[in-house]
């Protein structure tokens, strides 16, 4: 990491351990300033938001049109704040770029994967880099990373090693004498894996929830030998049994992180691991149903409309991401911070399978309700995968004694007991489970919605 944004990011991380001292009131007082600074920023730097909230001044943010990944990308050009920033050039310089290479020698730029339709392209200046930085780095506080300028301390992250992902672009930016950090793409074959993390030994892991549950299963069988103090998850759900797994293999729970190329650091646990807390002076994060109606604390949403408030080079005003999360309706968390809690992620609008219901209407069914039995079966790894035929589970690790069918026959009757129709269910085991081109294995995979 250069000198100069190590400073920065050290400063924008002073003043975040600060503001999780805040009061209530500081903290709303501190949103309104941002959210008005923000919006005078883009009204009069940004040709589009000069169009797209004219005659909305005095509207409250609640009351501002919703900003999706669509509009942005069609819009770029004339949504950025900086003019020498132009969309072709920019995913021209994506398809080439070296490992925290910058942009014009000015901006750095990551782009989405696709997931949920066209990859999305966004830039910071180096300024607003050292606060995604900082923003990341506040889980590591949280979970007692051992992260100092007095001592070294070697960081293992597990995730994409493509050069535009912001996972790569961080841990090649974070890399130094201080932080060596050794980046493994999750798509490398597991005996690679074990065989580079028991070299390198490191102290802090971080990766894809996915990648945690197999390499804990590893060391719980003695294939991997390596000791962490801190373990982050992040960009795909932590379920309860990876959490367990991981808690046997190495003796304490992984830190769940929420995430995004568009946000940075949007929640994090703390040592309580009473539910997320949502980085409220960084990101407004309104949870809302499919019409962008808000949705009250303990129901789940459709999805988030989040405000980033340091958005500068591109800002972002209730920017539509279609992830599916729950505000907290428990007690304040001892910790004492006044931030919001999520107690529930279910993974984005698109990981929701839409089946037919036993009364011949649509019914949507979240991940959870396979979690319930897949998490139960002894196995090492398993994805649903949806088609035109009806649903194909593979699974990986499955124990001996375990048959495929007795598998499938467990979802059935789930299935059954959620009124679902019937429908073909088939259980095939894989070698291993197929990645995306950014090494995330989604628990769900829709290849095309079935015709009733």
């Amino acid at each position: 990491m250069r000198t100069s944004l190590l400073v920065k990011v050290l400063r924008a991380r002073r003043l975040l351990r600060r503001r999780e001292t805040w009061t209530a009131a500081q903290l709303a007082a501190h949103q309104a300033r941002s959210v008005a600074a923000l919006r005078e920023h883009a009204r009069t730097t940004s040709p589009f938001y000069q169009r797209f909230h004219e005659g909305l001044d005095d509207a409250p943010l609640s009351e501002l049109p919703v900003l999706t990944k669509t509009m942005l990308m069609e819009h770029f050009d004339s949504i950025v704040t900086s003019r020498d920033l132009h969309l072709p050039q920019v995913q021209a310089f994506l398809t080439g770029m070296h490992p925290g290479e910058l942009y014009r020698d000015r901006y750095y730029v990551a782009a989405t994967g696709g997931t949920t339709g066209r990859p999305g392209v966004f830039a910071w200046t180096p300024d607003e880099w050292a606060g995604v930085l900082a923003s990341y780095s506040r889980p590591y506080a949280w979970g007692r990373a051992p992260l100092s300028l007095t001592r070294r301390t070697r960081m293992a992250v597990v995730s994409s090693r493509t050069p535009w992902h912001q996972s790569a672009l961080v841990a090649s930016t974070v890399d130094s004498r201080i932080v060596p950090t050794l980046r493994l793409d999750a798509g490398t074959p597991l005996e690679d894996l074990t065989a580079s993390l028991d070299a390198f030994q490191p102290e802090v892991l971080v990766g894809y929830a996915s990648i945690l549950r197999l390499l804990a299963d590893a060391q719980a069988e003695g294939q991997l030998h390596i000791s962490p103090t801190a373990i982050f998850s992040a960009s795909e759900v932590l379920t309860e049994a990876t959490r367990r797994r991981t808690d046997h293999a190495w003796g304490h729970q992984p830190f769940n992180v929420y995430a995004a190329t568009e946000t940075a650091g949007i929640a994090a646990e703390c040592e309580h691991h009473a539910g997320l807390h949502l980085f409220e002076d960084l990101v407004v994060t309104e949870v809302v149903d499919e019409n962008h109606h808000p949705v009250p604390a303990g129901e789940f949403g459709a999805k988030v409309l989040v405000t980033v408030l340091g958005s500068r080079t591109m800002p972002l005003i209730r920017y539509e991401m279609s992830d599916s999360v729950r505000l907290s309706t428990a007690e304040p968390c001892p910790c004492g911070m006044p931030f919001l809690r999520l107690d529930g992620i279910q993974g984005r609008e698109q990981e929701a399978l839409r089946l037919t219901g036993t009364s011949g209407t649509d019914i949507v069914v979240q991940p959870v309700v396979f979690h319930r039995v897949m998490d139960t079966v002894p196995l090492s790894a398993w994805q649903i995968i949806q088609d035109t035929d009806g649903l194909t589970v593979l699974v990986v690790g499955l124990r001996q004694g375990v048959a495929p069918q007795d598998v499938a026959a467990r979802l059935h009757r789930e299935l059954d007991r959620i009124r679902v129709a019937p429908r073909v269910v088939t259980v095939r085991e894989v070698e291993r489970i197929p990645r995306t081109a950014i090494g995330k294995a989604p628990l769900i995979r829709i290849l095309r919605s079935p015709t009733h």
